[in-house]
């Protein structure tokens, strides 16, 4: 074999898919969430407010998000893993999952009212 395929067929051996992430456990993240005040910023539901940006229907994976929580680029603070461990960094990920996504603006009858639609 040419060393091209040789090089092509080495990286197909090692290209394996990725191990599973850990699942989280809904009700666990919640009660997480919930201790450690995420709601204050982030909204009871994930909407985001004021302080913080909406969370609900994360498009982070688990390792994406533990990253962005463990050193977050603006004014959130940092979680350490003695503050809050990998696993229940991921049962929080699975509550942000489990909340509905926000409504399109043109379904929320209000606005459309203060709109003139």
């Amino acid at each position: 074999m040419t060393p091209l395929i040789l090089l092509f067929v080495a990286f197909l051996q090692a290209a394996q898919p990725p191990a599973a992430a850990p699942a989280g456990n809904v009700e666990a993240g919640k009660r997480l969430y919930d201790k450690h005040t995420c709601y204050f910023c982030h909204g009871t539901a994930g909407q985001g407010g004021v302080a913080g940006a909406r969370v609900a229907g994360v498009a982070r994976n688990a390792q994406g998000f533990i990253r962005y929580v463990r050193r977050p680029p603006g004014s959130m603070p940092a979680y350490s893993e003695q503050m809050l461990s990998d696993q229940e960094l991921t049962d929080i990920l699975a509550y942000l999952r489990s909340l509905p996504p926000a409504k399109a603006v043109n379904d929320i009858p209000l606005l459309n009212q203060l709109r003139g639609k």
